[in-house]
């Protein structure tokens, strides 16, 4: 296995923090651990290969940000707003590197993302001022970049959408429920980045108990808590942690040799 780098590029929710209007200690905080842009996550290969996971909102200034150089294909959990409407900024590496960017997912997300962008999904024509996608939908695990991709099927609410796992490295946003033929699918990791909404319940996002409890199950050698409102200050949650589960935020790079 190549080494791999994946940098959390959004840790924040829906609303991202601080929320706009909120006075709260987490949104008025001046520790940019605290300022918590879309979730997404980028991952480089030892090839130097970068693969997306989502299209945040936020994307354009992620990518600023972090000097992304390029992106070569994006992974799909789930098409909700937050997850995916940031795909147009993905024409900026399409025209740069002239290439036609795959994109992968459950065939309804992928349908889903026709219906809404249908104008990026086309073969490349020598024109680089829109995206240049190409769908490709999955079901099982698949080869990118001499790297096996395994698609994780997780419960969102009511919908099945897809974590993901390369190498010893597993990613699971927007979590409500894990299936037993999924957890199976966790077994042995080094790192998993888990889907952490809030302190109290909510029905389609696992909270911190729950997080912690499948954290605890997974076994994972450390746990990064993603996808997290304004209810959980950085500080505050981290000082409540064991040492094998940690706070994720915007602009932590974690290495797998």
């Amino acid at each position: 296995m190549q080494p791999i780098e994946l940098t959390i590029l959004g840790a924040g929710s829906s609303a991202g923090t601080p929320v706009v209007g909120c006075n709260c200690q987490t949104c008025m905080s001046t520790n940019p651990k605290n300022k918590r842009t879309r979730c997404s996550s980028l991952i480089k290969l030892g090839t130097g290969e970068h693969i997306l996971i989502d299209t945040s909102p936020d994307l354009r200034f992620q990518s600023l940000r972090e000097s992304i150089p390029r992106i070569d294909a994006v992974l799909y959990t789930h098409t909700h707003a937050d997850h995916l409407h940031g795909i147009d900024d993905l024409r900026a590496f399409c025209q740069l590197h002239k290439i036609q960017i795959p994109i992968f997912g459950k065939k309804e997300a992928l349908d889903h993302i026709a219906l809404k962008f249908g104008y990026a999904l086309i073969e490349p024509k020598g024109f680089w001022e829109m995206p240049v996608l190409k769908a490709m939908p999955i079901q099982e695990p698949f080869s990118l970049f001499n790297e096996l991709v395994v698609p994780i099927p997780v419960m969102h609410g009511k919908l099945e959408i897809y974590g993901y796992r390369i190498g010893n490295l597993a990613y699971l946003t927007d979590v409500s429920h894990i299936p037993e033929n999924s957890m199976k699918l966790l077994e042995g990791l080094d790192i998993l980045l888990l889907d952490c909404l809030r302190i109290k319940e909510h029905h389609t996002h696992i909270n911190l108990e729950q997080s912690l409890m499948f954290a605890n199950q997974i076994k994972a050698k450390k746990t990064y808590l993603i996808h997290m409102t304004h209810d959980l200050e950085y500080e505050s949650l981290k000082k409540e942690l064991p040492d094998h589960i940690d706070v994720g935020y915007d602009g932590l790079k974690i290495t797998i040799n």
